[in-house]
């Protein structure tokens, strides 16, 4: 009994000082027919989750990852990534990236010790590139052997999004920065930077392989200054910046996509706006009121191009999913963790 209790002593100790989970529940759950929603939380609280929505049952389940392994996700759940069978979960301000199941969300492991991790990019088999806020490096894992091998010296420069085309990575330049940088994957070295309208964020690839980029043009009193929020057009091959569509002083856009065909351009301007790659300017009406929510995230069914939009509605309690047809219709609505930020369809 004595030798029965020191060992059940031993296991809590491990398992209360180790990132591994001990449990597993929801077995019968099939999260191939659904969305993943990765939940920031609130900072500093560490109550960042993962919900999934089921589109065909119309179904929902909160804290999920909590729910499959027993185990929190930590402060700020910000983004979400798959490769093969396996998913990775990048958790901002507790600077790791979790490793599970892409079927099930059983822990298979965590990349621990980064800086602040943003999002992550799969390169190639066996290369994924990690973007950062607040370090001038990207970081380079194996998703295979879930390992990290080296780093990408940006030089004064953080890292956001990712996108690639053609030979090349591109990478948005967000706090305080004005620059795409582009990454050749085959060295893993800065090649150049491309200047573009203060802040930008995110970035897509058009039917035509353009780039798309959304600066926000920072905030008043911002030591990087502050200018009319943007949105570029740039040749991926000759690096040059075709069109710039400025919006007016009042406007403050976030969160660009595209939907699947590569062929129109959604973003969040306090309501929901819709734009054809051909357009010679930004759209003058909404595609989607808000009718008075806090539009915040936003993402597109690759295999339906129906259109998810998250209601953070006051930063504290669970937030609303809205999901749409491609006609703008209300399909329906459901409730997530706090925060909704990120969207990962299967």
């Amino acid at each position: 009994m004595k030798l029965f209790i020191q060992t059940a002593i031993l296991v809590l100790i491990f398992f209360s000082c180790t990132d591994e989970p001990v449990e597993t529940v929801f077995p019968d759950i099939n999260i191939e027919e659904g969305v993943l929603i990765a939940c920031e939380g609130n900072f500093m609280y560490g109550n960042g989750s993962l919900s999934f929505y089921d589109y065909n049952n119309r179904t929902v389940v909160r804290d999920f990852f909590y729910g499959r392994n027993n185990a929190p996700l930590g402060d700020i759940v910000q983004s979400l990534g798959i490769f093969g069978d396996k998913m990775f979960i990048v958790v901002n301000n507790s600077g790791k990236v979790y490793i599970a199941d892409s079927k099930t969300v059983e822990f298979r492991g965590v990349l621990s010790g980064l800086v602040s991790p943003r999002h992550i990019h799969i390169v190639s088999q066996n290369k994924a590139y990690v973007s950062d806020l607040l370090s001038n490096n990207i970081t380079i894992i194996d998703p295979v052997s879930n390992r990290i091998t080296g780093t990408i010296n940006l030089g004064i420069h953080t890292s956001e999004k990712m996108v690639q085309t053609g030979n090349r990575v591109f990478v948005t330049s967000w706090s305080y920065g004005k620059h795409v940088l582009v990454i050749d994957p085959e060295t893993d070295e800065l090649v150049t930077a491309i200047e573009v309208p203060l802040q930008p964020k995110d970035i897509v690839v058009d039917k035509n392989q353009k780039l798309w980029v959304l600066s926000d043009g920072g905030y008043e009193g911002s030591p990087a200054g502050h200018e009319n929020s943007a949105l570029s057009r740039i040749d991926p091959v000759s690096y040059e910046t075709e069109q710039i569509y400025r919006f007016d002083e009042t406007a403050m856009p976030s969160v660009l996509e595209i939907n699947n065909a590569g062929d129109t351009l959604y973003f969040i301007n306090g309501d929901l706006y819709k734009m054809a790659v051909n357009s010679n300017n930004l759209p003058e009406s909404p595609f989607v009121e808000s009718g008075g929510r806090m539009f915040y995230s936003l993402g597109i069914d690759p295999g339906s191009d129906e259109i998810y939009i998250a209601d953070v509605i006051d930063w504290s309690q669970n937030g609303e999913v809205l999901r749409f047809s491609q006609s703008g219709d209300l399909i329906d609505s459901f409730k997530v963790g706090v925060n909704p930020a990120d969207f990962l369809f299967r």
